[in-house]
This record gives C-alpha cells, sequence and structure tokens, in this order.
C-alpha cells in the first residue's frame, strides 16, 4: 500500500492537469470550427481518441527510465532517418503530394507525418551527443567545444535537409529551433556561440532586406507559389482572393473578438483550415483578448513546469533533453500564433494539444511522455548532495 502511495506520489498531476485544460480547450475550439463547413468527419470525437491514444503513448513512456531513451536514443534517430528517406522514394499510393508536399504517409484513412516524432528523436540523440561528448573530452577547450557544436549541426543537418526537400519549411524551421535551444544548454563557450547567433541573425535580416527591396529579383529565381506565400505575408492585401484571404481572414476574426469575445459559436469571420493551422483565431474571435491570453498563459505555465523538471532532474542528459522540449513547443506556439496576427509568415505548423490533428498531437504527447518519466523516476536536484539525494 504504501509502495503504491509512492507510485502515485511520483506521478507528475501538474503536468497531468495542464493537459487535460488543454484538452477542455482544444474540443470547445474544435467543436466550434466545424461548423464553418458541412465536413463530414465529426472532429471532436476524433480528436478525443487521439487524446487517449496519446494518454496511452504517454503512459507507455513512463514504463521506460530516461536512462533507457538515453540507450536507444541513436536507434530512434536513425528510425526516424530511415522514415523520412522511405517517405521520399514511397510511391504516391502511400505516400502522396499534398499542395505540392509530400510529408505524409497515408494506409487506408490513417495519415501519418514521421517528421512529428523525428523531432523527438533528434532531441534524445542530441542529449546522449552531448553527454558522451563531455564524458570524453573532461579538459574543455575552444577546440572541443567547435567540435562539440559540429556534432550538434550534423546531426541537426541531416533530418533539416529531408525535411526540406519534401518541401516543409515549417518542420524544418523547428528543427533549427530545437538545435538553438540545446545548444544555447550545451557547455559550449559564449565565444562560439555569440557569433555563430549573429551570423544566423545576419543572413536571416539579409534575407528579409532583399525580400522587401528586390521582390523582382527573387520572383526570378524562386517557384511562383513560394513568392506568392512570402508577399502574401507581408502585403496579403495584394493578394486578397487567394495566398493572402487566410491571412487577411484570421486578423479579421482575432481583432473582431475584442476584449471579451463573441461568446461560444458566435462567430462572423470565415477563415479557413480554422479548425487546425488557425484554431487560434476560432479562440481569439470568441474569447477575445481575455481568452487568448489565458491560452497563453497555459503554456507559459507548460514551458514553466518542464522549466522546472529541467532544474530538479540529476541527470545532464534529462535537461538537453528539456531544453529541446522546450525549445520545440515554444516555437511551435510563437510561431502559430504569430502568423495569426502577420507577425511570421504562414509556416502550417498546428497550435500545440490545441488544433486537429492526430500527428502532431502523438508527437508531442510523445515529448509529455517523456517528461513524465523524468519527473517519475528523478526527483532530484542536479547539485544536490548525497544526503539530499538520499
Amino acid at each position: 500500500m504504501e509502495n503504491e502511495q509512492r507510485k502515485m506520489d511520483r506521478f507528475d498531476w501538474t503536468l497531468a492537469f495542464l493537459l487535460f485544460l488543454f484538452f477542455v480547450v482544444s474540443c470547445l475550439a474544435i467543436s466550434s470550427a466545424q461548423t464553418t463547413s458541412p465536413y463530414e468527419v465529426n472532429f471532436v470525437k476524433q480528436q478525443i481518441f487521439w487524446y487517449v491514444i496519446g494518454s496511452i503513448i504517454i503512459a507507455g513512456c513512463m514504463l521506460f527510465e530516461p536512462e533507457q531513451y538515453k540507450k536507444l536514443s541513436w536507434y530512434l534517430y536513425g528510425f526516424g532517418i530511415l522514415l523520412l528517406l522511405f517517405l521520399k522514394i514511397a510511391p504516391e499510393t502511400i505516400a502522396p503530394y499534398t499542395n505540392g508536399v509530400k510529408s505524409w504517409f497515408r494506409f487506408g484513412g490513417v495519415s501519418f507525418q514521421p517528421s512529428e516524432f523525428m523531432k523527438i528523436f533528434m532531441i534524445l540523440a542530441m542529449g546522449r551527443l552531448i553527454v558522451d561528448h563531455h564524458q570524453k573530452y573532461l579538459m574543455k577547450t575552444l577546440k572541443t567545444d567547435f567540435l562539440l557544436f559540429a556534432k550538434i549541426a550534423l546531426t541537426a543537418l541531416v533530418p533539416l535537409a529531408l525535411v526540406l526537400v519534401q518541401p516543409d519549411l515549417g518542420t524544418g524551421l523547428v528543427l533549427m529551433a530545437i538545435t538553438a535551444g540545446i545548444l544555447l544548454v550545451s557547455g559550449i563557450s559564449w565565444k562560439i556561440i555569440i557569433p555563430m547567433f549573429l551570423s544566423v541573425g545576419l543572413i536571416g535580416a539579409g534575407i528579409i532586406y532583399v525580400m522587401i527591396q528586390f521582390p523582382e529579383y527573387l520572383k526570378a529565381h524562386i517557384p511562383d507559389y513560394q513568392f506568392k506565400r512570402i508577399y502574401s505575408w507581408l502585403d496579403p492585401y495584394s493578394y486578397p482572393t487567394k495566398e493572402g484571404f487566410n491571412l487577411i481572414s484570421a486578423m479579421q476574426a482575432i481583432g473582431s473578438g475584442e476584449i471579451t469575445g463573441k461568446g461560444y459559436l458566435d462567430r462572423e469571420v470565415n477563415v479557413p483550415e480554422n479548425h487546425t493551422d488557425f484554431i487560434f483565431t476560432v479562440i481569439g474571435e470568441e474569447y477575445g483578448f481575455i481568452g487568448a491570453s489565458i491560452v497563453i498563459i497555459l503554456y507559459f505555465l507548460l514551458i514553466f513546469h518542464i522549466i522546472r523538471t529541467a532544474l530538479e532532474t540529476n541527470s545532464h542528459f534529462n535537461a538537453y533533453v528539456c531544453a529541446g522540449i522546450i525549445s520545440m513547443t515554444a516555437f511551435h506556439v510563437f510561431e502559430n500564433i504569430g502568423m495569426s496576427i502577420q507577425l511570421l509568415p504562414i509556416t502550417g505548423i498546428p497550435l500545440p494539444f490545441i488544433s486537429y490533428g492526430g500527428s502532431s498531437l502523438m508527437g508531442n504527447m510523445f515529448a509529455m511522455g517523456i517528461i513524465f518519466s523524468i519527473r517519475y523516476y528523478h526527483r532530484n536536484y542536479m547539485f544536490a548532495t548525497e544526503d539530499e539525494e538520499e
């Protein structure tokens, strides 16, 4: 009996409660969104089903200790790479193109996006890589730090290249965000990190400058659909009936919600795909600034909880994995909300735990399952004394 009570005490009830709140928000938003068009599928029932499967995934993840994830990390990474390679060469009968992108397997009525799981596999592999590097090179120098930087970059480059050739820019950006987050906590000298980050920032600023100042040059050197996607973000009102329609509708929906919103099911703006990528527009229109702020606060609480987990664990591997999951989740939220208000370009990144979608939810629940495992098996502070650990 005492052993069962101890297990219950070690279970992460805070994280479970946060996920339950996301489940409620997701079902409310999706149930309203699906009234926009006469869909044949009941998205709420489907989302409930995926949450049930996600809960089973979390339970399965808790059967494994973090040390076992560490041992399996490179095998999972290799498996993920093989899936992405197979996706590239697979026939269209099982891997069809959707809007010019080949990123899904389809078996009957079931769809599966391997890149959603590749994110987690890459996080685990990077965590293992950094731990092994620091154990091998006890004397830290700029040379060893450069070597670690190169290892991390190469680990990210392989899945990044396979994702970009699909082409899936959104997932590519997520992989880069994960890599950046892990680099920041990897122990690499700031003499390397700061110049690298500044270089990336300057390149990004240069690209934006070229987009604004030389549109005709870009139009001649990139595919037409990419050109329209870029400039429908910079100036959506120049493409009001096609490429810019989604963004214009999204901003109108969120703006019309004002402070308190219009109320459940009381929407007036028709936003395409508002049950998936643009789910935040439903929240903004129906529940206003207050409702949207509550959702953002929920994400802050989730990220804060994972930060606490990273600080309380007695394993550096666990801390690196937490950093990767934090980076992934934070970027997902920032990009999804940002693209709905024209802060960032539209990339097709879903809102974690709220947008409708099986693969996205399964990937996020897999990540949370690892956090549950870390909290369950490692409850001590990284810098605790031996007495405190006992």
